[in-house]
């Protein structure tokens, strides 16, 4: 059987984009996942340049070069991508016209232009779940805040906007009647409130030569009041039928939208045993960060073999493992400080990952934690140590 594998190998290798170190990569957005990608992207010589509207982004002092300037602004995204041979994003809010313009023009732009307009509003994103027979909570579509008063007979549900959100913004909660007046005054749509298990999520990557590989699944806690992932486990606590399940899913998903690079794809499980997709990413992940220490192959080294067409690489799990957000204090803002981090440091299976953020406010992302330990037990302890003790104040 030797001489199959040998032939299947060849195949598929033939679609497979010789290693070339000397490609120039731009990327917009320069935010932690941009840095990290960089990070990842140093051990293969791949020069990173970036775009951001923030002068002081994670990635200015690690980019091969930096840029200031809008992302969605059309001749500004044109003029960025003019001598870039690939181009990526770290961030969906960008302008997807002058992406589109550039891939006309021969340029290589990955996840495609078209994936990312989609995802860019969460309405089509549903409509296109509804369209394409993947498991999803019931919604219906709202103009404004007078359409959603009239959904009585839908409550409870969630309010969500079609454009704008992110980070938990653009998502409200709406139980009873008397709580229909904080609806959005904007296009969007409402969804039936899931009575779920547990919230769950995974990430795929797709090359150009159609090879997909997901990550393990991993089980995802927010935060009560800002819908921000407080911590996530890995791999989830879930039966080995819902984990072939979630994978299944999330593969079926990348290859419906035929997108090429890495998607996040946010899952509830509900008390009846069933997965509904809640939200996707065509990007890097929060729910992919304890990869860079728990994984064979981390999310971002996979975004970029996935959007260079390289081999995707090997994403099974190599020790149980955890990731903390770091999040500014509520009611501090300036020059950070964190407290608690030599209490951290000194804890077996910690790995600090500050995102060169000099600044804090309330609930910014100021880094991660990753707590690695093949004792499921001590790693939850030494979870809710971190949380306890590591504060970043001003």
């Amino acid at each position: 059987m030797l001489w199959v594998e040998l032939l299947i190998f060849g195949l598929i290798s033939k679609n497979i984009m010789a290693f070339d170190s000397n490609l120039k990569i731009g990327v917009l957005g320069g935010g932690q996942l941009g840095r990290m990608m960089i990070q990842s992207a140093i051990d293969f010589n791949l020069d990173i340049h970036v775009l951001d509207p923030d002068p002081n982004a994670p990635c200015k002092c690690i980019a091969t070069s930096f840029e200031t300037g809008s992302l969605t602004d059309y001749e500004r995204v044109m003029a960025f991508g003019q001598d870039k041979d690939l181009l990526t994003i770290e961030i969906e809010n960008v302008n997807t016209q002058a992406l589109s313009e550039l891939e006309k023009q021969g340029k290589k732009v990955f996840p495609q232009p078209r994936v990312i307009e989609l995802i860019q509003n969460k309405l089509h994103q549903k409509k296109f779940y509804a369209a394409n027979g993947i498991p999803t909570a019931e919604f219906q579509e709202v103009s404004g805040a007078a359409e959603v008063a009239q959904k009585k007979d839908f409550l409870p549900f969630v309010n969500k906007l079609a454009t704008g959100g992110y980070d938990g913004r653009g998502v409200q909660v709406i139980r009873t009647e008397d709580a229909l007046g904080k609806a959005f005054d904007a296009p969007g749509f409402v969804e039936k409130l899931v009575d779920f298990d547990k919230e769950l999520a995974v990430i795929v990557a797709r090359n150009e030569a159609g090879q997909v590989q997901t990550f393990p699944t991993v089980e995802m806690v927010f935060h009560p009041e800002h819908n921000l992932v407080e911590y996530l486990f890995s791999p989830a606590s879930i039966s080995p039928e819902i984990e072939d399940q979630a994978q299944q899913l999330a593969k079926e998903l990348i290859e419906k939208l035929d997108m090429v690079g890495l998607l996040a794809i946010e899952m509830f499980l509900t008390k009846e045993g069933q997965l509904l997709v809640n939200e996707i990413a065509p990007r890097t992940h929060n729910s992919g960060h304890q990869t860079i220490e728990g994984n064979v192959t981390s999310q971002f080294e996979q975004h970029l073999r996935a959007i260079l067409n390289w081999p995707l690489g090997n994403t099974d799990t190599l020790i149980p493992s955890a990731m903390v957000n770091l999040l500014g204090e509520d009611g501090y803002s300036g020059e950070a400080r964190y407290e608690g981090m030599e209490q951290v440091l000194a804890k077996n299976g910690v790995h600090v990952h500050l995102y060169g953020k000099k600044l804090t406010k309330p609930f910014r992302k100021m880094g991660h934690i990753t707590v690695a330990n093949h004792n499921i037990d001590q790693l939850k302890q030494t979870v809710n140590f971190v949380k306890s003790t590591l504060k970043v104040k001003a």
